[in-house]
């Protein structure tokens, strides 16, 4: 699909954007969920800056993603390991007969 120009905004500014069509959804939502994060930030503190806000939405959400990775390079080892076992199992069960 080709490129699409959209207007995104966040805290209150407008951002023209040139995506895939593909994209569209994905940083709507995205620009969603910021915005959604920037005034529960701003009622919980009682914030007014927008470059504060900005900048503890960014830190919740590189706090999120390094988290996720975390977990996955956790589940991949687990996953790793236990096909590692079942591959010995095999091999014991295969070269005793």
């Amino acid at each position: 699909m080709g490129e699409i120009s959209i207007k995104i905004n966040i805290a209150d500014r407008v951002y023209p954007l040139k995506i895939n069509m593909e994209e569209e959804e994905i940083v709507r939502r995205a620009a969603k969920l910021i915005n959604d994060r920037i005034k529960e930030l701003q009622d919980k503190y009682a914030v007014k800056d927008k470059q504060d806000l900005l900048s503890m939405c960014v830190l919740h959400y590189a706090s999120a993603s390094i988290q996720a990775e975390k977990k996955a390079s956790n589940e991949d080892t687990d996953l790793a390991e236990k096909v590692y076992q079942l591959d010995s199992l095999l091999n014991e069960f295969f070269t005793a007969k």
